[in-house]
């Protein structure tokens, strides 16, 4: 039988976990203290003493959940998060499952997504949209306890730090939208995983402030999902997309999570993967139905109707189109929450999401008018690439319509929007381009000419 010392000698010293409470400038026993306390938080009773902490110091890691709430500890005292990893930890391996579950702490599970983010990894780059994983917040609605009482660094966090991060977060989207998905992509995820992710673990002045925090927090890792996406990386924007709901549902601002589940709705309808994308969306609408503004929920109400269309449910979607455009017109000015406004105004995002209803149930006619008008209703100058995809979407089904020369009217429009836009789904809408117009190209159409050597420039200055 070996005795605990024969044990530690086997191991090995962990000396990131050495450097770091050095770092803290704690004793192990005010160490001790502050682990029970951040346990206590959580509802967990722990019995951590300064000999604990020498043992993890020795080579023998702490069981259960005691390394996170270690980590939240010691992240409270050196001032930037720290994960299990950090701490010379087991944390898992890095494989295709990374991401792919929703966890008691979204911030720990985030950090290896940003890393991997931000060092273009091959593991996250690659990764696979999963079927599996877009069930996942269906199983988790009902029974997500609150987590309400997280780790708490530094000084104090208030309102102003919430404003902050929703302003900061916004001067990404307008980046996004007017320059593509690539532009500040980088950026973005370094604010995330530092700023951010220790503000959400920061002493807050109120609950209120905190709850805040985390949707702001939310829609910025929406927003890497979103670029993700754009990027062509669904598996990564997937990844995002489980965290983004986790946070939102730890902030129990109303409709946030709800919204989550829209988005991965529409992500698994776009990548026609079907399974769960109409439990996801009918989930969603009942989630905020009578909660919200009228036009948040015109939001949900118009993406339940695509789910439905994709189902062949055609009189069902209708119905909700219906709804949807009855909300819109019952819309008294009222606020919309800041989470509801990842896309821009809510009647534009309704009316391209319309379309694209429309099209799903084969009415060509009024899918174009729809892609057209949605294009019309957002402010001149902004949203350069919606705008730039809704008026390709609108060339696409007048060119199958027989309008050839309105087609490439339309599709001209849309690359004078495309200037500067750094975007995977613009390139591939001029590739698609070029092949609706081959035909015509060959039959000496000058329109189709003209047009396809304009976008062949354009692709040649994005290689």
């Amino acid at each position: 039988m070996f005795n605990e010392e024969v044990l530690m000698a086997k191991r090995m010293p962990n000396t990131q976990l050495k450097d770091l409470v050095d770092e803290s400038g704690l004793t192990y026993a005010a160490l001790a203290s502050a682990v029970r306390a951040v346990a206590a938080e959580c509802g967990t009773v722990l019995r951590t003493s300064k000999s604990s902490i020498a043992h993890w110091i020795s080579g023998m890691p702490p069981t259960g959940d005691t390394g996170r709430f270690l980590a939240v500890a010691l992240t409270r005292e050196v001032g930037r998060p720290l994960t299990l990893r950090d701490l010379g930890l087991p944390a898992g391996c890095e494989t295709d499952d990374v991401g792919l579950s929703i966890t008691d702490d979204p911030l720990e599970a985030l950090m290896p997504i940003w890393r991997g983010d931000l060092d273009r990894r091959r593991f996250l780059s690659g990764a696979a949209y999963s079927v599996a994983a877009a069930v996942l917040p269906l199983e988790h609605v009902t029974d997500i306890a609150s987590r309400a009482a997280k780790a708490r660094t530094g000084a104090r966090v208030g309102h102003a730090d919430v404003a902050a991060v929703r302003d900061m977060v916004s001067m990404f989207a307008v980046m996004d939208e007017r320059h593509g998905g690539q532009h500040g992509r980088s950026a973005l995820v370094q604010y995330l995983m530092s700023d951010v992710a220790t503000l959400c673990r920061g002493r807050f002045s109120s609950e209120d402030d905190h709850r805040h925090m985390l949707s702001a927090a939310a829609v910025g890792v929406h927003q890497a999902g979103w670029r993700a996406y754009d990027g062509g990386e669904q598996g990564l924007a997937q990844r995002y997309y489980l965290q983004s709901y986790a946070l939102a549902r730890e902030s129990q601002i109303t409709g946030h999570d709800a919204f989550v589940m829209r988005t991965m709705s529409q992500q698994g309808m776009k990548l026609h993967r079907a399974e769960h994308c109409l439990s996801l969306a009918a989930s969603a609408v009942d989630k905020v139905r009578g909660r919200v503004d009228a036009q948040t929920e015109a939001l949900f109400a118009v993406t339940h109707a695509h789910a439905l269309a994709g189902a062949s449910h055609r009189q069902e979607a209708v119905r909700e189109l219906e709804r949807a455009s009855t909300a819109l017109d019952a819309a008294a000015g009222d606020a919309v929450p800041f989470w509801a406004l990842s896309w821009g105004p809510p009647a534009a995002t309704v009316r391209s999401r319309t379309a694209k209803v429309f099209e799903t149930l084969g009415d060509r006619p009024r899918a174009a008018a729809m892609y057209g008008a949605a294009a019309r209703s957002r402010p001149p100058g902004t949203y350069a690439r919606i705008v730039a995809l809704d008026l390709v979407a609108q060339a696409e089904l007048q060119a199958a319509e027989g309008s050839i020369e309105q087609a490439c009217a339309t599709w001209g429009r849309a690359m004078d929007h495309m200037d500067g836009v750094q975007s995977r789904r613009t390139r591939k809408a001029m590739d698609n381009m070029r092949r609706s117009l081959s035909h015509f190209r060959i039959r000496g159409l000058t329109s189709a000419i003209e047009l396809d050597e304009r976008a062949r420039d354009f692709l040649g200055n994005r290689r």
